[in-house]
């Protein structure tokens, strides 16, 4: 093989990190002539691609390459994390890495020939070996998709940046529009998930702290439901009353918070009650008050005074890194999916865990139907009535609400809607998760947007799903493994012995062994909360403080134990 040396010595570099792509290159054909390989007048190597037509196209300056990189990657400010349309000769990411302030480097690359052509001509051994570069080779859509969601954290890394080397993806454009269209999809989905995190990170880590006490406390074990109905709060829902009144005893039923006065308010009672918002807003939604009778499921961020409105509380886990680290060292909890970013996706996702085999959805608009934005009897008249005055009456305050984000509205044959970016987002999630269901979905009319479920044949109407399995999991919880105060200590002992961070995130990330890197995880979405807050750009310095305001938390509730004879949700 020509130029062995060069290959041999960038495989065994390459082979490091990862292996399977050093083997695909191991196998690859060389002598396929993709490129041409050329000299500048500075004397660095610069690759060339070959068309179609024999022609060369240099990928780089034929001047001085070095320089030309430099001068590129200084003009990317406050991005930590790289993404490389094209490796060509590597100049761009030796730019990148020299600088202090690049995090990581993922370099897309596609033809796995052509990517061992480059091997045999230049030394990137150096590339291979920095624990901040990736290289990925032919990776689908979907591939590189889930590879940003896994590698790219904001909290950790700051700005993304994507860099094409315009040389290169102009003359193969195909994989690399796509490969654009996937890393575009996955950072819409990273900054929605950011945005949350750095907004509700502190709360988070407040209530979760707070709630150890009563979910240590004794929860029933439910049995299997084999139908249920779930309650969202939109407009439709009033619509649907006395639908809902004439099945009731057909299923179990699981509201939303949002929907449970308006529920109340009709004389309908809930068999459970979920809520997922940290924010003390949530508490509104029970004003009117809780049945004894109905179950009330709270994911573990939620407020600490939800936890005291019902004897029947079910605590559950959300994905929060912190709940699911409770769960694995202090009780383990049912973990739901939560990721639809709303209580409605949450509800069905109960109901999915308690064996429902067939769910009827009520109220589900995900949209403002003709400007109306939630059912009638919700807290949002309560709310704004109670602050309503001469100036500001109940439907401009109400109107204000629907119009604080942009809308986008939607004629339909007989109706009309306003749809937001958000809403969308949810409805879009449900409709994601229907099509992943065992169970069958079933909307009731709605007269908003209408959801897609994907778990029914389109042209029948039969359910499609899966036989669902005899052994089904119950949800319940496991026997405490020590007592809040002392799985508290312990955890504070675990955030104190994180060790100081060095230059950069990914050596500090390599440094920590299984445990500390369990540890840094919880603490992570408060992090994002402080960056935000404080506008800390450096690591280092926002690891010391997200340290300093978990520490003090922890050290606020155990002290209120001292005096209550133990953790409390009071």
């Amino acid at each position: 093989m020509e130029n062995s040396y060069y290959f041999d010595r960038n495989l065994l570099a390459l082979s490091q990190k990862n292996p399977e792509l050093c083997s695909r290159l191991s196998g690859a054909e060389t002598t396929l002539n993709r490129y041409k390989f050329l000299e500048s007048r500075s004397g660095e190597v610069i690759p060339a691609w070959v068309d179609s037509l024999g022609a060369a196209h240099p990928l780089h300056s034929i001047m001085d390459p070095k320089r030309e990189a430099k001068r590129l990657i200084e003009s990317m400010k406050n991005e930590g994390f790289l993404v490389l349309l094209g490796l060509g000769g590597g100049y761009y990411a030796e730019a990148a890495l020299e600088q202090n302030e690049t995090e990581m480097v993922l370099a897309v690359e596609y033809d796995i020939n052509g990517l061992a052509e480059l091997l045999c001509h230049r030394n990137y051994a150096h590339l291979f070996g920095d624990p901040r570069f990736r290289l990925l080779a032919d990776a689908g859509e979907e591939e590189l998709e889930q590879q940003i969601l896994n590698m790219y954290q904001p909290v950790l890394y700051g700005g993304i940046k994507v860099i094409p080397l315009r040389s290169r993806t102009s003359l193969d454009t195909k994989p690399f529009t796509s490969a654009g269209n996937a890393i575009e999809r996955a950072i819409d989905k990273i900054s929605a998930d950011y945005s949350v995190q750095a907004y509700f990170g502190n709360r988070w880590f407040s209530n979760i702290i707070r709630n150890l006490g009563p979910a240590g406390e004794f929860q029933e074990t439910l049995p299997p439901i084999s139908k249920a109905a779930v309650t969202a709060a939109g407009p439709s829902l009033s619509l649907q009353i006395g639908r809902l009144r004439e099945k009731r005893k057909e299923f179990f039923l699981i509201a939303a918070d949002t929907s449970l006065p308006c529920l109340l308010n009709e004389g309908i009672k809930p068999d459970a009650v979920i809520s997922i918002d940290c924010q003390h807003i949530s508490y509104y939604h029970f004003m009117d008050g809780l049945p004894p009778e109905t179950f009330l499921f709270l994911d573990l961020a939620s407020p600490p005074l939800l936890a005291s409105l019902s004897q029947k509380r079910q605590f559950f886990s959300g994905g929060h890194p912190l709940t699911r680290y409770i769960s694995k060292y202090y009780r383990s909890l049912p973990e739901l999916d939560t990721s639809g970013g709303n209580v409605t996706y949450a509800a069905i996702s109960l109901a999915e865990q308690l064996g429902a085999r067939e769910i009827e959805l009520y109220g589900a608009d995900f949209s403002y139907p003709e400007g109306i934005s939630y059912a009638r009897g919700t807290y949002i008249y309560s709310y704004f009535g109670n602050r309503q005055n001469r100036f500001s009456s109940l439907e401009a305050q109400i109107s204000a609400f629907l119009f604080r984000n942009r809308l986008e509205k939607i004629i339909r044959a007989n109706s009309w809607y306003y749809e937001s970016k958000a809403l969308r987002f949810y409805r879009e999630n449900l409709e994601e998760k229907s099509a992943r269901m065992e169970t069958s979905i079933i909307p009731v009319d709605g007269l908003g947007a209408p959801i897609a479920i994907r778990n029914r044949d389109a042209k029948t109407g039969e359910d499609r799903f899966k036989p669902r399995q005899k052994n089904l999991k119950l949800f319940s919880s496991g026997k405490p493994l020590v007592d809040a105060e002392e799985f508290l200590r312990q955890y504070r002992n675990e955030i104190l012995m994180l060790p100081k961070p060095g230059i950069n995130a990914v050596d500090y990330l390599k440094s920590l062994k299984t445990n500390g890197q369990s540890v840094f995880t919880t603490i992570l979405p408060a992090a994002a909360a402080i960056k935000r807050r404080s506008n800390i750009g450096n690591f280092r310095d926002l690891l010391e403080e997200t340290k300093i305001y978990c520490l003090e938390e922890i050290n606020t509730v155990l002290s209120l134990c001292k005096g209550n004879g133990g953790i409390s949700h009071k």
